[in-house]
């Protein structure tokens, strides 16, 4: 069953797309794909909002894009790449983003505005930890969603476009309670409602938002799932980096099936490849052929191969820099974040 907050009348349409009431009416008797209505009340019409933002998405009225990066293994640079990605769309892509981290690692968030300032918010419950206690725990409604956003991070000076929802150790321990999650405030009858119920406000106010996921499939995973569009696998190309990824894109196959959202698996990233190793140059080579004989099981891998390089670990520390490749390094690394960006962007329609 469809969320109560999950439908928008034609006032919300509109505001939701910048426009007026009667331009609403007339994208309804023109254009024959408009969604249709779930019910006709005395109030009017009423629609679900996630096909209403597909719709405009695809008319290019401005909607945020919703990425997730995921892999069931961790040390596969997955954060690394969320985190580059997102300081490359700001600095050279002039994009407005919005990382969410859902890593208990909390790695991302301490990459954005270092450990001082997330012990800082984590001793306030200014976390995303926060959230989904109270989920658990409706009465104590302690999550401030205005004061958990922490707003231009980064330390790339010329990354100015970046917003952060910081993650918690204590996440780790919040998972494994959510299937019991009770309705409240932030609640829901499905757990993996959470997130959605308390960003939907908020996320149109971005071009891209990107979410760094943890490495397994629960309830913490489905959350940022749930408001995505699409989702990337960073991978080692060795066997034991790419084993579940088949895993991954059958369990968010029938997840999206469940929630009837169309999540789409935008492609396989090839992280910390080694040129001079032959079991990364055959990996690299069997995922591909991989997805050609089987692409309902296996993604795309996109044109772009992030290089092993040390400057990745130097990168983790925060500390400022004024450009990409002062953090990225002048040695390659930049180059190809910045192509994944442009290969990403153009898949997004973005």
């Amino acid at each position: 069953m469809t969320p109560d907050d999950d439908l928008v009348g034609i006032n919300e349409i509109a505001e939701m797309a910048k426009v007026s009431r009667q331009a609403v009416a007339n994208w309804r008797s023109r254009m024959a794909d408009f969604p249709k209505p779930l019910a006709d009340l005395a109030s009017g019409p009423v629609f679900r909002r996630s096909q209403v933002r597909v719709w405009l998405r695809r008319r290019k009225i401005p909607m945020a894009h919703v990425l997730s990066t995921i892999n069931l293994k961790g040390g596969v640079g997955k954060t690394t790449t969320t985190v580059a990605l997102a300081e490359t769309f700001s600095a050279e892509r002039q994009k407005k983003v919005l990382v969410i981290d859902l890593d208990p690692q909390t790695n991302a968030t301490t990459m954005l505005i270092g450990e001082e300032k997330w012990r800082e918010l984590n001793d306030k419950g200014h976390t995303l930890a926060q959230l989904f206690k109270d989920a658990l725990h409706p009465e104590s409604k302690k999550f401030d969603l205005e004061k958990t956003l922490q707003k231009r991070v980064s330390d790339v000076s010329a990354a100015t476009t970046i917003d952060l929802l910081p993650s918690s150790l204590d996440l780790i321990d919040v998972q494994d309670e959510l299937i019991n999650t009770p309705v409240g405030k932030y609640g829901a009858i499905r757990p993996f409602d959470i997130l959605w119920r308390a960003t939907k406000d908020l996320i149109d106010d971005y071009d891209i938002v990107m979410i760094d996921c943890p490495p397994n499939l629960g309830k913490i995973t489905q959350n940022g799932l749930r408001m995505s569009q699409a989702f990337v696998i960073p991978t080692i190309p060795d066997i034991l980096s790419t084993y579940g990824i088949p895993q991954i894109v059958r369990r968010v196959r029938d997840f999206s099936e469940e929630i009837a959202e169309e999540i789409e698996p935008l492609g396989i990233v090839v992280t910390r490849y080694d040129s001079r190793s032959t079991v990364h140059n055959n990996m690299e080579r069997q995922l591909r052929q991989n997805h050609a004989a089987d692409p309902k099981n296996w993604p795309p891998v996109f044109d772009t191969i992030v290089p092993q390089s040390n400057q990745s670990a130097a990168a983790a520390e925060f500390s400022g820099r004024s450009t990409l490749k002062q953090k990225w390094g002048y040695q390659g690394l930049h180059d190809r974040i910045s192509a994944l960006s442009k290969e990403i962007l153009a898949k997004l329609g973005a």
